[in-house]
């Protein structure tokens, strides 16, 4: 039978549908072999030759680079030396598109974080914890926004494998509902409500689809898209950028598994990963939140009932989910 869930934290709500689709592999598509673009062609084989240079950070320098951000030379947005504000304009209001848009590239051309070894995968994420104690110090900017695509169904118009870091003049709303729902939660229990739903999810095992010690991949019982998969480091963290690297290996190590379990278990999907943590200032407000990763594969399309109530209907129940990719190969 249909469940209405109701997500603790955003308040959000999504309707579990199972019956739509008593048989989860109909959703599994078979794909067309994922091919590397030509290196002959990709701008970011040479950067000083496409103009994606100097770096801003480079690991473990300049010559031998193995991770690197860069400025995007096709920014969404531009940085300014001077803070933004608002601006009106009749009954709307808005703020001209001033903040940072970088990149963090990996060397290898075919390598995604699935393929890095958990070392490997770790300097890239220290790099990218340096460069948002940078942002930190921008007195104009409030929260840094790093997401991953994979496959042009989800927004990646460049094979080879890189990163954006997107940097805001604002708290974009997915996170405020996150950190107004995070905090209620906590001035009524005095808990983070993410430990909380962690405890719960450990004990009873059905969700949990890789885990070692220090990070847990969950499929989230309240999962907005089929296969949807939430990483956490088991300590209490509300910052990304000051994870210790113990933590941040674990984390890493869970990812990389949840990522190879995904290419062999749901037949390479066209997929998006983020990072969502505390913004960058103020932070000493933010100690009830908890820091985790975020991955959604593309197997189905929202619809009109999606569009048109802001309630998503998945098809497949997180605990199916969880199953078959606890089963599948890493």
């Amino acid at each position: 039978m249909s469940e209405f869930r109701e997500d603790v934290v955003s308040g959000d709500w999504i309707i579990v549908a199972p019956e739509r689709a008593k048989r989860p592999h109909e959703f599994l598509k078979k794909r067309v072999k994922r091919v590397p673009a030509d290196r002959a062609t990709c701008p970011f084989e040479n950067l000083e030759k496409s103009g994606n240079w100097p770096p801003i950070l480079s690991w473990p320098n300049e010559k031998t680079w193995r991770n690197v951000v860069v400025p995007n030379k096709y920014p969404a947005l531009k940085h300014e030396k001077l803070c933004v504000f608002s601006i009106p304009k009749g009954p709307y209001h808005y703020f001209e598109g001033a903040g940072h848009h970088d990149l963090l590239i990996s060397r290898d051309h075919k390598k995604t974080l699935a393929d890095l070894t958990v070392t490997e995968g770790t300097e890239l994420l220290q790099l990218l914890q340096k460069r948002y104690l940078m942002l930190a110090g921008d007195k104009c900017l409030l929260y840094a926004s790093t997401f991953f695509n994979w496959g042009e169904s989800v927004g990646a118009s460049l094979y080879h494998p890189h990163y954006q870091i997107l940097t805001l003049p604002i708290i974009p709303p997915d996170i405020l509902h996150s950190l107004t729902g995070s905090q209620k939660y906590f001035k009524t229990h005095r808990r983070c409500v993410h430990c909380d739903m962690l405890a719960f999810e450990r004990r009873a095992k059905s969700r949990v689809v890789a885990a070692v010690k220090g990070a847990v991949a969950i499929a989230p019982y309240v999962s907005r898209q089929p296969f949807e998969i939430r990483i956490y480091p088991t300590a209490h963290t509300p910052f990304f950028e000051k994870t210790s690297e113990a933590s941040l290996r674990a984390v890493v190590a869970v990812l990389r598994a949840t990522l190879r379990k995904m290419r062999s278990g749901l037949r390479d999907p066209d997929l998006n990963f983020f990072i969502h943590t505390a913004p960058l200032k103020q932070q000493e407000k933010y100690g009830y939140y908890h820091w985790h990763i975020e991955v959604l594969p593309k197997i189905t399309i929202p619809g009109g009932f999606e569009l048109s109530t802001g309630i998503d209907i998945n098809v497949i129940d997180p605990d199916r989910a969880a199953r078959l990719l606890r089963k599948a190969q890493s």
